[in-house]
């Protein structure tokens, strides 16, 4: 087994008898999941003597509770851009993952260049040279000021939606800490707003839309595997927040704060 589809996964903490262990989790928020049946499970894999390996068999479901462990995390990465649920629990829930802020950072700058360069580019300028370069340089900060509120509407309107419907979806407390981190997480799509932008041609507008329906699908998906709740909801959860982020572009509109947002990718109808 290589070491490369363990490299998110705590160490094991040898016995007695030799044998190492995934080590139980201390509390239900950090226990391990089966990624067939969503089950918790107390751990992944046994490490016997001389690099002997046995993977945990789901006692729910008699599968093992993670095959994701013995696999290149290039293949990990594939099947959660294919959007499967198994990837999407193995990385949620049997790994550890600490790069939600930092994903978060960089991709709203990557939206924020991505309404920079449309206003650029829509705009003409006569003012020196000093003048444009303080102008530019401070409408690339007022777009990702406005990509973070609409980001945060938009997942306002996804908690508020699942906090009015908690009783009727969820039977216990769901964890929005952990489904904040699966939103960011899943938002990886927006990364791919540079390479559009970059690499310009007829086309780009399209990529742009296509870009944006595979964002919803993911946060869907994360939506979905994080409190384990039918299609329907997920669905109603992600209406939710783009209707509330919609609002807040209409007001953004309105105020003229967001001279570039008709050509914004939330507003891309018009390409």
């Amino acid at each position: 087994m290589g070491n490369g589809g363990r490299s998110g996964l705590r160490q094991g903490k040898g016995n007695a008898e030799g044998v190492a262990a995934t080590p139980t989790a201390a509390s239900a928020s950090c226990q391990y999941r089966c990624i067939e049946c969503n089950q918790e499970a107390k751990e992944l894999y046994r490490d016997y003597n001389h690099g002997v390996l046995k993977i945990t068999i789901c006692k729910s479901c008699q599968k093992p509770v993670d095959k994701y462990i013995e696999y290149d995390p290039v293949i990990i990465l594939i099947n959660a851009i294919l959007c499967k649920a198994q990837a999407y629990r193995h990385i949620l829930f049997n790994t550890q993952i600490n790069i939600h802020g930092k994903l978060c950072i960089f991709c709203l700058l990557c939206e924020a260049y991505l309404r920079w360069w449309q206003l650029q580019d829509s705009n003409q300028n006569t003012a020196p040279d000093d003048l444009i370069r303080y102008a530019k340089e401070w409408d690339f900060y007022r777009m990702f000021a406005i990509a973070a509120l609409e980001q945060t509407a938009y997942f306002i309107g996804i908690f508020t939606f699942l906090w009015v419907e908690r009783p009727v979806t969820v039977k216990e407390k769901p964890s929005f800490i952990l489904l904040l981190k699966a939103l960011l997480l899943s938002s990886y799509g927006k990364l791919l707003l540079i390479p559009a932008v970059i690499w310009e041609h007829d086309y780009t507008p399209l990529c742009l839309k296509l870009i944006k329906v595979f964002v919803l699908t993911s946060n869907f998906q994360a939506i979905r595997v994080t409190l384990n709740i039918n299609r329907k909801f997920c669905f109603l959860a992600v209406l939710s927040g783009l209707l509330l982020e919609s609002i807040v572009v209409y007001f953004f509109q309105r105020m003229e704060w967001d001279v570039g947002s008709d050509c914004a990718i939330y507003k891309s109808q018009d390409f």
